[in-house]
């Protein structure tokens, strides 16, 4: 082998993995074809790193020499022993003893290591007048985002029709990475997505009407991700109005009529806080 694939070796035994771009991001430009080699199998660092000490050989002693007569310089300097490397380890020589057969540990005391599995949901997002952000878990069907439309407009918030609304899911790549952090991880991505959106259209974000919070079970992903305390998210610092789910208000004539007052509340807050 070359000295860079030993090199490359003895890093990924070591835990230093040498990136690569090997998967297209979103909105990236195509990678040209090329030939990537197949990726080893996981292997804990420790292991990929004793193993390699196991694997090399033993440097050859002259057969005219015993062992008394061997000097410092009879070895190569480039070439370094097992032993060597497990010392700059901080680990001891292991002593030589009598070959002695273990007797096999049951397959059951093996416990295999869990992984982490990344949160999974999705968000639909409207921005209002480039102020208050609604919000719903899913995708916002015709007669969802139509039932929305009328009712801010009902209410004074809107004025026209809709605005464009904004599809996220989280992960974006389930199966590329595992998540260390899980849900850390996606109230970074959110909070990400969120800052990106007003970022490029202007957005002076105030408020955040979330839509079916009161629907969703309190362990939900979507839920653990915004971490609503005392009406604010913490994951995206803002002030959080909470109301009933659209797709139930399409179906349930007494749930909008309960609403009403809600909304005209709300239509107040938002005369009285415009520039």
């Amino acid at each position: 082998m070359t000295p860079e694939v030993i090199r490359r070796q003895y890093l990924d035994a070591m835990g230093i993995t040498a990136w690569a771009s090997r998967y297209e991001l979103p909105n990236a430009l195509p990678t040209q074809a090329c030939e990537w080699e197949d990726a080893p199998a996981s292997q804990p660092p420790r292991e990929r790193l004793h193993a390699l000490l196991d694997d090399a050989p033993a440097t050859p002693r002259p057969r005219s020499q015993t062992p008394s007569a061997a000097t410092p310089s009879s070895v190569p300097s480039g070439a370094a022993s097992p032993s060597a490397v497990r010392a700059l380890l901080g680990q001891e020589a292991p002593a030589v003893a009598p070959e002695v057969e273990a007797p096999a540990e049951p397959a059951a005391s093996i416990t295999p290591i869990q992984q982490a599995q990344p949160l999974e949901f999705s968000l639909s997002c409207v921005c209002l007048g480039g102020r208050w952000l609604a919000i719903c878990e899913g995708e916002l069907g015709p007669s969802e985002q139509q039932l929305l439309a009328n009712m801010l407009r009902a209410a004074g918030v809107l004025n026209g029709a809709l605005p464009a609304v904004i599809y996220f899911k989280w992960p974006p790549m389930a199966t590329v990475f595992t998540p260390e952090e899980p849900l850390e991880e996606a109230r970074d991505g959110v909070a990400a997505f969120i800052a990106g959106a007003a970022s490029r259209q202007g957005w002076q974000l105030e408020h955040v009407l979330w839509w079916g919070a009161d629907s969703v079970a309190d362990d939900a992903p979507l839920v653990q991700v915004m971490a609503v305390n005392q009406d604010k998210s913490h994951t995206l610092g803002l002030p959080v109005w909470q109301g009933p789910a659209l797709a139930t208000l399409t179906q349930s004539g007494n749930a909008k009529r309960a609403l009403w007052p809600k909304l005209v509340a709300l239509a107040d807050q938002w005369r009285s806080s415009a520039p």
